[in-house]
């Protein structure tokens, strides 16, 4: 092969693997944030699991209106914020709420900007205003002191769950499926790729345990297939105490499920120990 031929090679594979790291760059939105995955529409409500439910309306600083569902417990132990992950919508979420109402929990899940019936479009600072109208709502609307609040977060939620707990001091913190950073996690995937460089994204939750000195459960499956489960162990090390790690079976989407009886478990007993504290 001639040396202009090798030339020429050469800079089309670098002109490739520029397109290729523009195309990241622009389509992060589209690979962070699915709410069209399986859809925006509300497939069932909290009623299909024989729960009752209230329709809620929350706003947001920047004055966008967040579609939400409060599902009450007759003889409460604590209030538990949901932060969902980044596909689907609150409805897709009814397997977890009916567990979580099992251990005494109220809740109040809702949609982040651009998912289900809320309005707007997602970004990070957008989720991390999302959350705190949710918390402002348990707060103000409902007189819920914030020691009777507990922050849960699974995949991104966990980002936006981890973020709310770093300004604020709920009774306790849960963390499922998290990643250490975004950064972190798009090095992992795309290990060929300058993602560092290209992320427009932080979620820095490695960062946020800093500020988090509340009781914290990191909950991980070991076979998650989206997210290392190194990424769970990594946070629970740089985590204050107290803590606990619990580590389930199963894929990233239906770990919870998959290891119900060990997830029932692993959160009975972190509730029970550190909820009256």
């Amino acid at each position: 092969m001639s040396l202009q031929n090798l030339a020429y090679l050469l800079v089309i594979a670098v002109a490739l693997y520029v397109m290729l790291a523009l195309y990241a760059f622009l389509m992060q939105p589209r690979l962070i944030y699915i709410p069209d995955m399986p859809g925006r529409t509300l497939e069932a409500t909290p009623k299909v699991i024989g729960l009752d439910y209230e329709d809620i309306t929350l706003r947001t600083a920047d004055n966008l209106y967040l579609h939400a569902w409060f599902v009450p417990h007759d003889q409460p132990r604590a209030t538990l914020l949901f932060c969902h992950g980044n596909a689907g919508n609150i409805s897709h979420r009814l397997d977890s709420i009916r567990l979580l109402h099992s251990l005494g929990l109220q809740v109040l899940i809702f949609d982040y900007r651009g998912y289900g019936q809320s309005e707007g479009k997602p970004s990070e600072i957008g989720t991390y205003r999302d959350v705190d109208a949710a918390w402002h709502f348990l707060r103000e609307a409902r007189g819920i002191p914030a020691e009777e609040i507990i922050l849960f977060g699974r995949s991104l939620g966990a980002a936006v769950a981890a973020d709310l707990a770093s300004r604020v001091r709920p009774a306790a913190v849960i963390l499922e499926s998290a990643f250490t950073s975004v950064p972190d996690l798009a090095a992992t995937i795309y290990p060929w790729l300058p993602v560092r460089l290209l992320s427009r994204y932080r979620y820095d939750n490695l960062a946020k345990l800093e500020r988090i000195e509340r009781p914290l459960l990191v909950v991980h499956a070991r076979e998650d297939e989206i997210i290392p489960f190194s990424n769970g162990e990594r946070l629970f090390q740089n985590a204050h105490e107290p803590k606990r790690f619990l580590e389930l079976h199963g894929d990233h989407n239906d770990a919870f499920l998959t290891s119900r009886e060990a997830y029932t478990h692993g959160l009975k007993s972190f509730l029970d120990t550190y909820l009256a504290q």
